[in-house]
């Protein structure tokens, strides 16, 4: 996940990702606040960031890097079928 932040006069980026294998980012808002967060498998978060709501300028959300895993994640396996 990518946060773009308006930082007074200058464009700042963070970087947010699942660094380790079944680990995701998630996001929340409220009150103003967005966090971004890494967390397990069992949902404990590992590192958080919070932005100003009304500083952020825009979030990215990027696909899994390995295609291969993100397509196996999403497609169903028929019986029958390889791959």
């Amino acid at each position: 996940m990518e946060v773009v932040i308006d930082a007074g006069g200058e464009v700042r980026t963070y970087d947010v990702v699942a660094t380790r294998n079944g680990r995701r980012v998630e996001i929340e808002t409220g009150r103003g606040v967005v966090t971004v967060s890494e967390v397990t498998r069992s949902g404990t978060p590992v590192r958080t960031a919070r932005f100003m709501a009304n500083r952020i300028l825009a979030l990215v959300e990027h696909p899994a890097a390995d295609q291969n895993i993100a397509r196996e994640d999403i497609e169903p396996h028929l019986p029958g079928s390889t791959g």
